[in-house]
């Protein structure tokens, strides 16, 4: 019987991903280790004890050969603060627990350690998600849960303060595909290994009617002047530190010890002390 609070059926998730085939469809994934590594480079420190969280993929092993590596699974096998570094790579969007995964995460760092998390955002497949949407309201009159619901950036930021970071911060990339037909992009999905493996998907085949129409829906909004439809990629990344005393925190309100105007060498100009706002509605 299917958990109705899980968002993930995780075996039906490794099977796609061992029958995926990653290296034929790496443009986001690559654009992912770019990203990860050059963040990477913009940090003035040497880590010693790098840890990668990933589905065991070679593209993402290859990158970082240095890194000790464990699977992304809803319980992580690493131990407590021991690593100065934690590359959660691309899974987190599949996570039921992504609080919990940000914790175990920020449990297994050093203090001062670094986290970057990456993973799709919300989004992702926007255009596919609508497509099909709109085909399977007109063929059954109902939905049913296709492609996945990713977080919001504001909403991860959050999750990232939720799980005890320091200074986090979340930012994102997007990226266009474009394809011949939705069916050369659920090819895509599945090398990619992200095809449907929601807890609450549908357990029988598809009748081709409903990709069918979807194709046509998804040509007469989402195509570009080629005629081919394109696709939303949208990744966020995710950092934060393991709080240390040595770190910068914010000021408390009040405690400026100069004034912004003399910073900006202007002068300051005082507003009259008068009602600005009108209250209770009136004029």
């Amino acid at each position: 019987m299917t958990n109705r609070n899980l968002h993930t059926d995780r075996s039906a998730l490794e099977q796609r991903r061992k029958r995926a085939c990653l290296t034929e469809a790496d443009f986001a994934h690559a654009a992912a280790i770019d990203e990860v590594q050059y963040r990477l480079d913009l940090v003035n420190r040497a880590f010693t004890k790098p840890l990668l969280i990933s589905d065991q993929n070679e593209l993402w092993s290859g990158a970082f050969p240095s890194f000790d590596q464990i699977d992304d699974q809803e319980t992580l096998a690493c131990k407590p603060q021991s690593h100065d570094l934690v590359l959660h790579a691309m899974s987190l969007h599949w996570a039921n627990d992504i609080v919990g995964q940000l914790i175990q995460a920020r449990n297994a760092l050093k203090p001062d350690g670094l986290f970057i998390g990456c993973m799709f955002g919300g989004n992702t497949l926007q255009e596919l998600r609508k497509s099909l949407s709109e085909a399977e309201i007109v063929l059954t009159g109902g939905l049913s849960p296709r492609v996945a619901m990713t977080g919001e950036i504001r909403d991860l930021g959050q999750l990232m303060q939720r799980a005890g970071f320091a200074l986090p911060v979340a930012d994102k990339i997007t990226l266009t595909a474009s394809y011949e037909s939705i069916f050369h992009l659920a090819h895509d999905l599945r090398r990619m290994g992200e095809t449907n493996a929601l807890a609450l998907r549908k357990r029988k085949f598809e009748q081709r009617e409903l990709f069918r129409l979807g194709d046509e829906v998804y040509k007469e909004h989402f195509s570009d002047d080629a005629g081919r439809i394109v696709a939303t990629f949208e990744i966020v990344f995710l950092t934060g530190w393991t709080p240390h005393e040595s770190q910068q925190k914010p000021l408390r309100p009040g405690s400026a010890q100069s004034r912004l105007a003399d910073a900006l060498k202007t002068n300051e100009i005082r507003l009259p002390e008068t009602d600005t706002f009108t209250k209770n509605g009136d004029d």
